[in-house]
């Protein structure tokens, strides 16, 4: 039987449709491919957001003259994307977009997913896609019933995730096959480096000059001083911004509490949204968005409410949220009528949307990779292979508590890294490795050694922190014509003028917000008494309603009875009444349950 990978010769290393990075890319592979004195078995690409990864997979076989590739992703959505790439009915098929090959005979694919694929379709097929939940297990059919040889090449996308257990079984299972790591990032939230040496690395300097990326600022907040009270002894002190920042160095607990203030939470949502406002202006393009990462679901719910209360389109997606309520989100991000989107361990590895263009930064970041990867949401360019285009800008906005400038100064390195450095691990903090995930959930409340009350701050300065430094006077000038920056203009210090809320707006914000913090506190609490929401054991009274139901409508009631309301007059909520019951929430919560779990 034919196979492509071995028969025919990919138009590649003079091809003008196929990147810089995935020639270059290619070549590192060929060369790797033909060592057959000692070779290594397990190496790795590194490239940007951006830049050609999934069209890089799609050429590796060729290299190898593989027999059969099995290609492996972390998730759903990637996978979905990379068998797009290989599926020759797809009109954007990789080799047919690119004028890889011309015409068929194209490489069989085959997706594992479920059931719907069985052993003859793997024996049938050149390459296999799947994601890893469907190849990890003592158990799994595929593991259990291919022989060892079955692949002579593995591609990991998503490289950095390889050196879990479950991808260190799946490299066992076919120990004959190479091991190819895809990723944009070295390594991992736990700090653990991707497997093998890295063969090829495509700095982002080059990235951005090639216009494969956005150009790139940090915007950093920093108060001329802080007060705060420290809650272990209740001791109220006013620190200066040097030592704002080194207590945002050293103390894990006043970094949570620093982005968890409602004074923080403010001030970065009034830089990002004129982070916004500025460029929006400057390329007449309305849809550029924002994307804010939260620390857990309250933080979210938070975060919304302070743009809303300030007029923008915000909404937010959770891993906690059905998958419905979640795609309605992401439908409205997509057809633009959305100004924010708040996500919580949410649209990561593999997400594409270029118009987001603000990064606000409201959670934290122990390591540079999950850094790498949320910035990276910001990073695609919205007009392709334009070095310099107006619309290539990306801003990343965080407050100099937070400590993310150490990230950015790592940042920085790492986008000039040759290949040495990805060698190395980047330890930031004495976090142990076992409690690091992609990205935590921080309940800022149960912490006690060090946890603060954020009481206000001074006036707060903007600090411009470039990712790649120019001379940018003749672009300032150009603003300042164009009457879009004031003529006495400081790009290294400014000050951040708060963006006034109506009453209305502030109202409507806290209004709209309710509902989603009383479907969280019934989510936790369920979540504590180890219920499952879609079930029905709290519906006593059998009028099929799911358990969720049940106890957000008990939280409802007692809210309605607080400020003397009856149900479906909630737009009828005057803010006096808004600020009662937030004051007054927890307890309200607490009558709630006592009443659903125990009649009282």
């Amino acid at each position: 039987m034919s196979n492509p990978f071995q028969d025919r010769l990919p138009n590649v290393i003079g091809n003008s449709h196929i990147r810089i990075p995935q020639r270059e890319a290619f070549q590192a592979l060929l060369d790797y491919a033909i060592n057959t004195v000692d070779p290594e078995r397990e190496v790795g690409i590194v490239l940007p957001v951006g830049c050609g990864k999934s069209g890089c997979i799609t050429l590796a076989p060729f290299a190898f003259r593989s027999s059969r590739t099995l290609v492996i992703a972390p998730g759903l959505f990637i996978t979905g994307q990379l068998v797009n790439d290989f599926n020759p009915s797809d009109s954007n098929m990789f080799y047919q977009k690119c004028d890889v090959l011309t015409g068929g005979p194209y490489p069989e694919p085959v997706e594992i997913r479920g059931k719907t694929a069985n052993r003859s379709d793997l024996e049938e097929a050149n390459v296999v896609i799947t994601n890893i939940q469907q190849v990890q297990g003592e158990d799994n059919r595929w593991l259990q019933n291919l022989p060892p040889d079955f692949f002579d090449l593995i591609l990991f996308d998503e490289g950095h995730h390889s050196v879990a257990d479950s991808y260190e079984a799946l490299k066992k299972r076919f120990p004959a096959a190479r091991i190819i790591n895809f990723s944009a990032t070295p390594s991992r939230a736990d700090g653990k480096v991707m497997s093998g040496r890295v063969i090829y690395s495509y700095p982002i300097c080059r990235a951005i000059q090639e216009g494969y990326v956005k150009r790139l600022k940090a915007v950093q907040l920093n108060p001329r001083s802080l007060r705060y009270v420290r809650r272990l002894d209740s001791q109220e002190l006013e620190v200066n911004l040097d030592e704002v920042r080194r207590l945002g160095e050293e103390e894990a607990d006043f970094r949570r509490s620093i982005v968890t203030s409602a004074e923080t939470l403010n001030t970065i949502v009034d830089a990002s949204i004129r982070e916004l406002t500025r460029l929006r202006k400057l390329t007449s393009e309305n849809r550029l968005k924002i994307i804010a990462s939260a620390l857990n679901f309250e933080h979210c719910r938070q975060i919304v409410e302070a743009y809303r209360a300030r007029s923008l389109r915000a909404d937010y997606v959770h891993s906690r949220e059905d998958s419905a309520a979640n795609k309605r989100v992401m439908e409205k991000l997509n057809n633009h009528e959305l100004d924010v989107i708040v996500q919580v361990r949410k649209l990561g590895e593999g997400f594409d949307h270029p118009l987001l263009s603000v990064a606000a930064v409201f959670s934290i970041f122990s390591n540079l990779s999950p850094f790498v990867q949320f910035v990276g949401r910001i990073m695609r360019v919205i007009q392709q292979n334009t070095p310099g285009h107006i619309l290539n800008q990306g801003v990343v906005v965080f407050h100099a508590g937070a400590n993310i400038a150490r990230q950015w100064t790592d940042f920085q390195t790492y986008s000039e890294a040759d290949q040495d450095y990805f060698d190395q691990l980047l330890p930031l903090e004495g976090i142990d490795p076992a409690d690091q995930r992609d990205e935590r959930e921080f309940t800022p409340l149960l912490h006690l050694n060090y946890e603060i009350e954020v009481k206000g701050q001074s006036e707060v300065q903007l600090q411009e922190i470039h990712l790649l430094e120019e001379d940018e006077a003749a672009a300032i000038r150009l603003l300042q014509e164009r009457g879009l920056i004031s003529g006495d203009f400081d790009p290294k210090r400014q000050t951040l003028q708060p963006i006034p809320t109506t009453k209305i707006a502030q109202r409507q914000a806290m209004r709209s917000s309710l509902d989603m913090r009383v479907r969280t506190e019934a989510a936790r609490v369920l979540h504590e008494y180890n219920l499952n929401p879609g079930g029905h054991e709290l519906d006593r009274q059998h009028l099929g309603r799911d358990n969720l139901i049940v106890l957000k409508a008990a939280i409802d009631r007692h809210i309605n009875s607080l400020v003397g309301k009856t149900g479906g007059h909630r737009n009828e909520f005057s803010q006096p009444e808004l600020e009662k019951i937030d004051a007054s929430f927890t307890e309200l919560v607490i009558a709630a349950v006592n009443e659903v779990f125990n009649g009282n």
